[in-house]
């Protein structure tokens, strides 16, 4: 008989709308006002810390609506803004500079729906508040780094290859090789030509062969800078859980950070400027410290602070640099002592391995690398930044060094927590300067919010009284099939990660709504012209159905490309509108053909009819 449901299509139907309905309810319960309590490179934060924090807030009055430990940071909900604010100044004076205390806003979501993996819909910094970052990579870190890599990688090829050289120095924006005779440096020169396809190489006087990088060179270091620079920022914001950030480049060397939902900069700005990396090199063993601390430096060493203040002589020769590392995770050693667990890529691995290759048993040093920002700036009016360096851990090479090791020598496990953290998320590139700082209020927010909902209800009403009347009974099918499309949309788009909902976004909701019932007025119109063709009620419906589906489907798939073309040139409120267009035309056919097909069949299939409330 026709227009008879089948149980897959009731299922289908029944879980998917199920499914969408349970991951969209997490939007209902909204968000607290919180103000988030995390520890500073030398502090811990404790579960006995809340006790403190409750009686630092009961001193002054102020009655939190819970306060929570988790992950080794204190959340403190409260019932608006205005206490939120007073809140932080309390708690920031309570607990000193060891802490950071920054204001956010915390999802409100039951326990039991966290527990299932439910979130709401993350939401843009138009609709939500937060702070908006313009940053500036220092290319002329990025080029002297660069120069460096190559300075020292000249010299391991050549002591490898057996072609002695007198010096390798560095200049402002060129290497220059000093070599003994003029047979050796052409036979380097060739060497290194063919080893180095992107440096110019050019003969000297006095025996001296230049190495200069290539245009071309110059601008892909500039743009790879830029795009790391980007996807570790995006990392180190995601691992501390600050917030859903939107990171994207601007022009040729700056970066826009969104961080929705943060209401104060001091946080975010200590995690995004933390410039550090890891540096490996060998303890100068052949000259005595009191020497170099007298004055008489080693042209090839360094005098670097350990944890302790001791001085420690290094060689200034780097094994290795942070940026080959892939993975750190702490943990402990043999002997119960915190350490770190190194992994490196496939170019590390071999660097580490030639470098420890010939020095096993000499003492290797691991050393702590930061920039940090001055009051000063340079000629261009860019901030200057300081290189603090610190020896972390000093061990003898006890076997060639491969791709896996350990750091040890660290003084606690939250030491050695912070440090896996933060070589995980990614060492930047170079240092980066803020050079314009929004902050989004969250009442505006909450104003575009509101204007957002008011279009889509006051869009969706017209498109549901239209239905109502114009096609009666199965008005009423459509009508459920849209509303069961909008709870689909929000469903999906709080699944998805990384998915955030913008004011653009929200008019890919309101565009949606009228295309989604199209679909249900061709095939409501194509019911109606079979059954002015003569056909009885049962066979309309069928051949509704299965006529216009193929017209649906294709002006579907035409706009659904359209929306994937947005995503993938556009940025920004662009993707955003993108996302919503393409989630609403994969969900509108869904409910449009099989939702109503399962609806229509169920009320009107399988009976004798004389006509239909269409």
């Amino acid at each position: 008989m026709l227009n008879k449901n089948t149980i897959w299509k009731v299922l289908v139907a029944v879980v998917m709308i199920g499914m969408c309905a349970l991951y969209a309810l997490p939007n209902i319960y909204g968000e607290d006002h919180a103000v988030q309590i995390s520890a500073g490179r030398d502090a811990t934060v404790t579960e006995q810390m809340v006790t403190q924090v409750e009686q630092a807030l009961k001193a002054k009055n102020i009655t939190p609506k819970r306060i929570e430990f988790e992950n080794e940071q204190i959340l403190v909900r409260v019932n608006n803004g205005d206490t939120q604010l007073v809140a932080r100044e309390v708690l920031e004076e309570a607990l000193g500079e060891e802490y950071f205390v920054a204001m956010n806003l915390a999802p409100d979501t039951p326990d039991w729906l966290e527990e299932l993996g439910g979130t709401p819909m993350k939401l843009g910094l138009d609709l939500r508040g937060g702070v908006h970052f313009l940053m500036e990579v220092d290319m002329t870190e990025v080029m002297t780094k660069s120069l460096e890599d190559a300075q020292s990688d000249f010299r391991t090829a050549l002591r490898e290859e057996g072609l002695r050289y007198r010096a390798v120095s560095l200049e402002d924006n060129y290497i220059d090789i000093k070599f003994r005779d003029q047979e050796t440096l052409e036979s380097a020169e060739f060497f290194l030509r063919n080893r180095n396809r992107d440096l110019t190489f050019t003969e000297m006087d006095d025996l001296v062969l230049r190495a200069v990088f290539s245009e071309a060179k110059l601008a892909e270091i500039r743009d790879n800078a830029v795009k790391q620079n980007i996807t570790i920022i995006r990392n180190r914001v995601n691992q501390l859980g600050v917030a859903e950030p939107v990171v994207q480049k601007q022009g040729a060397d700056r970066i826009v950070v969104q961080l929705p939902g943060i209401q104060d900069t001091a946080r975010a700005k200590e995690i995004l400027n933390a410039t550090a990396t890891l540096e490996f090199r060998m303890v100068d063993q052949k000259n005595d410290i009191r020497d170099a601390l007298n004055g008489r430096v080693p042209p090839g060493s360094q005098i670097i602070d350990n944890q302790e203040g001791v001085p420690q002589l290094l060689e200034k020769r780097i094994m290795l640099k942070g940026n080959h590392i892939v993975d750190a995770n702490s943990g402990v050693d043999e002997y119960g002592l915190p350490n770190v667990n190194i992994s490196l890529d496939s170019e590390g691995g071999n660097k580490m391995s030639r470098a420890t290759r010939g020095n096993i048993g000499k003492p290797m040093a691991t050393v702590f690398i930061e920039y940090k920002a001055t009051d000063e700036r340079n000629e261009d009016g860019k901030l200057v930044f300081e290189k603090y360096e610190q020896v972390i851990s000093v061990a003898t090479i006890r076997a060639q060094l491969g791709s896996k090791f350990q750091i040890t020598g660290l003084d606690s496990p939250k030491e050695a927590r912070d440090l896996a953290l933060l070589l995980r998320a990614g060492a930047l590139i170079a240092p980066i300067q803020i050079v314009e700082e929004r902050t989004v209020g969250p009442s505006l927010g909450q104003e575009n919010i509101e204007l957002g909902m008011q279009a889509i209800i006051w869009g969706l009403a017209a498109v549901l009284v239209f239905m109502l009347i114009y096609y009666k009974a199965f008005g009423v099918v459509a009508n459920f099939a849209l509303i069961t499309n909008l709870v689909m949309i929000v469903g999906i788009m709080s699944m998805i990660p990384g998915a955030t909902l913008t004011l653009p976004g929200m008019a890919g909701i309101v565009l949606t709504v009228g295309m989604a019932v199209d679909a249900n007025v061709l095939i409501f119109e194509r019911i109606r012209e079979e059954l002015r063709d003569g056909r009885s009620p049962q066979q309309a419906i069928h051949h509704g159905y299965d006529s216009a589906f193929s017209t649906i489907l294709d002006a579907n798939i035409t706009t659904f490309i359209a929306g994937l073309i947005l995503f993938a040139v556009g940025t920004g409120p662009i993707k955003g509108f993108s996302i919503t267009l393409m989630i609403g035309i994969a969900t509108s056919m869904f409910t449009a053909i099989l939702v109503t097909r399962v609806i229509v069949n169920a009320v009107w299939g399988g009976r004798k009819l004389n006509k239909l409330a269409i």
